[in-house]
């Protein structure tokens, strides 16, 4: 024999059976047996043509009132409404949501509530949900699919209700943002029987007049219900055949169409849609004066490198210039003929004094010694040929410094000629040279003279 359990544990193992199988689940039925003792937790049963279902709604469980649908999502906008705790009867068809558990002392098993709903709303959730799955398996929600919009576009088509809160909000942010664009408004209704196939055929004639960048399509809030057109199949099969980008901005952020699903880019509001579409002005603004200070400061580091390039091209022509090595040589010159003349000094200083030394031995020698000192005259006579020598070398000498002085480029300023430059300093050997209006600078032997070229004649030489 196996082991014998006792109620409590069999009941244990049961119990934890059923809540690992059934830890959430959605159950649908019609509501009997209702009860709201005072406690403030809510009993009632789940039934259906062939079973029914215990269930207790918890007051920790329950809200005074709803603000948003719990399966949708869907914010009240009107307002709040009852929680349907507060309100539901018996005979009514519910949605209920809960986890699968056992009541011990009474050895049944009960669906604790977590949520519940009216199972009108619940008929139009399930719809929702196939078909998405639908699409989905479709690719039309693919993002491999998904285009990016045009950057600053020029020309957006609106597919929406004419004179709607939503369009008034999308023209009232596009006046503040991009920098202009034509928006070209297509008229449809946004909600019952014949919503879904008239944005379709906008949507359709938008593409085949080709004059769009993009296609908006928005929408203000609203319910399920009233969003119900932009979940038709039509719609969502206009939107994935379209052939310019398709951004979509249905409801409020806590709505999801299959149109905003299918969409190449979901804006989470009207407004939002624009947002996306054009940058603030004051951002482009502030663009601008950035590229500007960008700007600026390559123009001002351009001509930091060209002003470099210039001065070191001045230092070398300057290094190069005719008349700078025309100074050097003339610097070169200058110290020979002072060493030249430095050297002439001390050879004329020696042959002085050996030529004073002489004389005074001529002055003191005798009268009467002249005869006998015959042969010592011979030898003077020997020693001034020598320093006819050294006349000689002087008169050399004396040649020498004519050369170097005919030699001089300023020597010929003495006889009245003058040295002629232009504005950049070059001396001028040619009347080519020369320009009308050029202003000219004279080098004559006391100074120099400005001028400026009235003519210019060549003549052969």
């Amino acid at each position: 024999m196996g082991t014998i359990l006792t109620v409590r544990e069999l009941t244990r193992q049961i119990r934890t059976g059923l809540e690992a199988r059934f830890p959430f689940v959605w159950v649908r039925g019609e509501v009997s047996n209702l009860s709201r003792p005072s406690s403030g937790h809510v009993y009632f049963s789940l039934k259906d043509s062939e079973a029914l279902l215990n269930c207790v709604w918890f007051k920790a469980a329950q809200r005074d009132s709803e603000g948003f649908d719990p399966l949708t999502g869907e914010v009240f906008f009107e307002g709040p409404r009852p929680s349907l705790a507060r309100v539901m009867q018996d005979g009514e068809q519910i949605l209920c949501a809960g986890r699968i558990t056992v009541y011990a002392p009474r050895g049944g098993y009960q669906l604790v509530v977590e949520m519940a709903q009216p199972d009108g709303m619940g008929q139009l959730a399930l719809a929702f949900e196939a078909r998405k799955r639908k699409l989905a398996a479709q690719g039309y929600f693919a993002p491999e699919r998904k285009r990016e919009l045009p950057r600053h576009p020029l020309t957006v088509a609106v597919i929406t209700a004419q004179g709607g809160a939503a369009i008034r909000d999308f023209l009232r942010i596009a006046e503040e943002r991009g920098y202009g664009a034509r928006i070209r408004v297509y008229p449809v209704p946004v909600q019952g029987a014949t919503a879904a196939a008239a944005i379709a055929a906008a949507l359709a004639r938008v593409n085949a007049e080709g004059w769009a960048q993009v296609a908006v399509l928005i929408r203000g809030g609203g319910s399920l219900e009233d969003l119900w057109a932009f979940n038709e199949e039509i719609v969502a099969d206009a939107v994935f055949a379209s052939v310019i980008p398709v951004l979509a901005g249905i409801g409020h952020e806590v709505d999801t169409s299959m149109a905003d699903m299918t969409a190449d880019v979901r804006a989470a509001t009207p407004s939002h849609a624009a947002q996306i579409l054009w940058p603030l002005r004051s951002e482009l603004a502030q663009r601008v004066d950035d590229l500007e200070i960008v700007l600026q400061r390559a123009h001002a580091r351009c001509l930091e490198v060209a002003a470099m390039r210039l001065y070191a091209l001045r230092q070398a022509l300057r290094l190069l210039s005719p008349v700078k090595a025309f100074g050097r040589k003339y610097e070169a010159a200058a110290q020979a003929h002072a060493g030249m003349q430095r050297a002439i000094a001390r050879i004329l200083f020696e042959k002085g004094v050996a030529l004073e030394a002489l004389s005074g031995d001529l002055e003191n020698v005798s009268q009467r010694l002249l005869q006998s000192q015959s042969a010592r005259l011979e030898l003077l006579a020997s020693r001034l040929e020598r320093a006819d020598m050294l006349e000689r070398k002087e008169r050399l000498l004396e040649q020498s410094v004519a050369v170097l002085r005919a030699l001089d480029p300023h020597a010929p300023l003495q006889r009245g000629y003058a040295l002629i430059y232009d504005d950049r300093s070059r001396l001028l050997r040619s009347v080519r040279d020369a320009k009308q209006d050029d202003p000219l600078r004279l080098r004559l032997r006391d100074g120099t003279v400005r001028a400026v070229v009235t003519g210019v004649q060549e003549e052969s030489i």
